[in-house]
């Protein structure tokens, strides 16, 4: 019309050109975008075995890799053949048939880790059993890991205190140690672990127990006693019990290992419990057996000693320049009628540095901890071991080595003179002090006073069934009356003569009553 201003155009000319403007932006990145095929390998399941399943197809598949089954179940790669694929399964296998399709992951069995993981029961793949809710950790790393070579590695100096008073005295362990636990079954090997454990609460150390095998309501009475002691707020536990996939406690250690390193790494000092290492081995030789790998001795593969020494050897002390921190090794092992020289057994021996043998017949006798003194070793020793107690352990374990020795033959004579009388009275003291009560842990002055009162003769004159009392009665008035000294023997300081003296006159003065009283009895 004329006269109409030409200006009431200007708004759909700027919507139609936004909306131009947004066309070529879509199909500019239609454009760009390059729609990638992803290839997806999928075998099938030609068997099923109790633990183990063989697989067709998969061409590509790398060793250990994780295999993805129907209903989120999972194995891993163990047996490369040419024709067919090996998987060792990580669950119960009465889902799975023959037709069943497997698909990779890309990615090796892993663990998670972290902080969020303290206060926590796992299985070995990161899976709760405490419900308490999904474990929500940022990290995960390979079960299987290399050891830390040599140049990173520092000497193992800082004890490792387990409270109790026959393993620091005279097997001393440090951090960044492997040393095995060691004895036939029922004899209290457990319960030095978890000692160790409760022990750990004022020191600092992180700890991880790992439970192989064993029967799901021992495990439960465990975790209650742990956590009942307050030790689940430094410690976790990993459980892959009696009724767990082989494959899930094939991998139970390696887990536990991966998470420990993970704290290790962060500079902080951890200690890892592997109950029991013979139940894994039997494990792998079943898992072994039934893939149909050449046997050897005791029916064993022959890699079972690279099974062990390859997760014995990433415990360390690692230098300040790669973090600082240590993972120190107590593994379990089991021996069947005191055969030391048994395949696993000696294995284990030749791995670790040292052991602790725990004999049943001093079991049976009420001697516990049930740790043979003869039989048992450090090979880190002294270096390992608060100053002060180097000045009482190496007599010590001299006298008591000659008791043992002049016990056993005193049994064939009745005539002994009075130096002989005298050593076995004073070796059954000994004895008896080494005695120690499950969970009753020991700091390191409350040791040192029994250790010496004991190894002077201070105790000499008190009968057997008084020994125990004496203990507590010395222990409190070094307490009373020399609160500065044991501060100071618990940071470290040496023992020198004037500080023995000091408190051998406590522990006699203590001790007087009760002397006075056992001659009266007399």
């Amino acid at each position: 019309m004329p006269g109409k201003p030409a200006s009431t155009n200007l708004p759909v000319n700027l919507e139609t050109d936004k909306l131009n403007q947004a066309v070529d932006v879509c199909l500019s990145r239609l454009q760009a975008h390059v729609q990638a095929l992803l290839p997806v390998e999928v075998g099938t399941v030609t068997s099923v075995s109790r633990g183990v399943v063989r697989l067709s197809g998969l061409p590509q598949i790398a060793s250990e890799e994780l295999v993805r089954f129907p209903h989120e179940q999972f194995g891993m790669a163990f047996n490369l053949d040419e024709r067919e694929v090996g998987v060792i399964l990580l669950d119960d296998s009465g889902n799975l048939h023959a037709g069943a399709d497997a698909r990779r992951t890309g990615r090796v069995i892993d663990v998670p880790v972290g902080n969020e993981l303290i206060g926590r029961v796992i299985d070995p793949l990161g899976r709760p059993l405490d419900e308490l809710g999904p474990v929500n950790t940022k990290q995960r790393l390979p079960c299987e890991r290399d050891a830390r070579p040599i140049i990173q590695r520092a000497p193992v100096t800082t004890p490792l205190q387990t409270g109790i008073k026959v393993i620091d005295a005279l097997i001393p362990i440090g951090r960044g140690q492997r040393e095995l636990i060691l004895g036939d079954r029922q004899t209290g090997k457990t319960a030095i672990a978890l000692d160790t454990i409760v022990n750990q609460k004022s020191h600092g150390v992180l700890c991880i127990y790992c439970s192989i095998g064993q029967q799901n309501s021992a495990n439960a009475r465990i975790i209650n006693e742990l956590k009942m002691r307050g030790a689940f707020d430094f410690s976790l536990a990993i459980v892959a019990g009696a009724d767990s996939p082989p494959g899930l406690q094939f991998i139970a250690p390696y887990a536990a290992t991966s998470i420990g390193e993970w704290f290790m790494e962060q500079g902080q000092d951890v200690l890892v419990v592997y109950d029991d290492l013979t139940t894994h081995a039997r494990a792998y030789r079943e898992l072994s057996l039934l893939l149909h790998r050449p046997p050897g001795r005791e029916a064993f593969p022959g890699d079972i000693f690279y099974l062990h020494s390859r997760l014995l050897e990433r415990a360390t002390h690692l230098r300040d320049e790669f973090g600082g921190g240590s993972l120190s090794a107590l593994p379990i092992a089991a021996t069947e009628a005191q055969n030391v020289s048994a395949y696993v057994p000696t294995n284990l021996i030749s791995i670790t540095d040292g052991q602790i043998y725990l004999s049943p017949h001093l079991f049976q006798k009420g001697v516990l901890p049930a740790v043979d003194v003869g039989r048992s070793v450090s090979r880190v020793g002294g270096k390992a071991q608060f100053p002060a107690y180097r000045a009482v352990s190496g007599s010590l374990r001299l006298a008591y080595s000659q008791f043992e020795e002049l016990e056993t033959f005193s049994r064939f004579s009745s005539r002994l003179d009075h130096e002989t009388r005298t050593a076995l009275e004073r070796g059954r003291r000994v004895r008896e002090v080494l005695k120690q009560p499950q969970w009753q842990t020991l700091p390191v002055p409350e040791q040192l006073v029994s250790l010496l009162a004991v190894s002077s003769g201070l105790c000499d004159s008190l009968s057997i069934d008084s020994i125990s009392k004496a203990e507590l009665v010395a222990q409190a008035a070094t307490r009373d009356a020399l609160p500065e000294l044991c501060e100071a023997i618990a940071a470290g300081k040496r023992l020198s003569e004037e500080d023995r003296t000091s408190i051998e006159n406590v522990i006699r003065a203590a001790l007087a009553d009760l002397t006075t009283a056992s001659v009266e009895v007399e």
